[in-house]
């Protein structure tokens, strides 16, 4: 039977980190994504009220095309990612990324050999065009784009596995049948059906295919 992967980025195949801190590390803003952060975390903010204000920020500096490959080629990503997709899909199985961070940067990890990836729409960088709220995604966007991916595939809900770890995941978690914690909090750790932690992405995917 075949199954259908479903990672998580931003603290899950990256490690400790999210594209939203790596592009303004870039930028030499800091200091002003890690308050954004902190309101996120808080529920300050929405996902939608965070994109919009990490938007102006970024806008108002210029953000280019050659800035976000480069936070994109210096962040902290997880070791093994494209080894786990490639034996993913040499079994004939199908792996997907869902992040609520920007488009712009998800879709980069298309070239590492991941069937789909989907992330929030933004404006195309950099930045002119004001941001639409509608096109940001939230942890519940992420259990219907697995409902499309499943319809897809011709698959279901029992043959997913999901990778995250924290609240923007647990609403996924709560409906497939097997997850991992990946560096999780608490938000998804008493969810999973199984948990890892570590900086190799091949150890996580080996507790799934060591459990089947």
């Amino acid at each position: 039977m075949s199954k259908l992967h479903l990672f998580d980025m931003d603290g899950t195949l990256l490690h400790g980190s999210a594209a939203a801190v790596e592009i303004s590390r870039q930028l030499g803003l800091d200091r002003e994504i890690a308050e954004l952060e902190r309101a996120f975390a808080a529920g300050e903010l929405t996902p939608a009220g965070f994109a919009q204000r990490a938007c102006v920020l970024w806008a108002a500096v210029d953000l280019t095309d050659d800035q976000v490959q480069a936070a994109f080629e210096g962040a902290p990503w997880m070791d093994g990612i494209r080894d786990v997709w490639a034996d993913i899909r040499a079994r004939g199985e199908r792996c997907a990324v869902i992040s609520l961070s920007p488009g712009f940067f998800v879709e980069r990890l298309l070239a590492w050999g991941v069937d789909t990836a989907h992330g929030s729409r933004w404006p195309a960088v950099p930045l002119r065009e004001p941001l639409e709220p509608s096109g940001i995604l939230s942890s519940s966007a992420k259990v219907r784009i697995t409902d499309d991916l499943c319809a897809r595939y011709g698959l279901t809900r029992g043959d997913c596995v999901a990778y995250g770890d924290s609240m923007s995941d647990a609403e996924l978690f709560a409906v497939v049948t097997e997850s991992v914690a990946v560096n999780a909090d608490h938000h998804v750790s008493d969810l999973a059906t199984y948990a890892y932690t570590g900086r190799d992405l091949r150890e996580a995917y080996e507790l799934v295919r060591t459990g089947e």
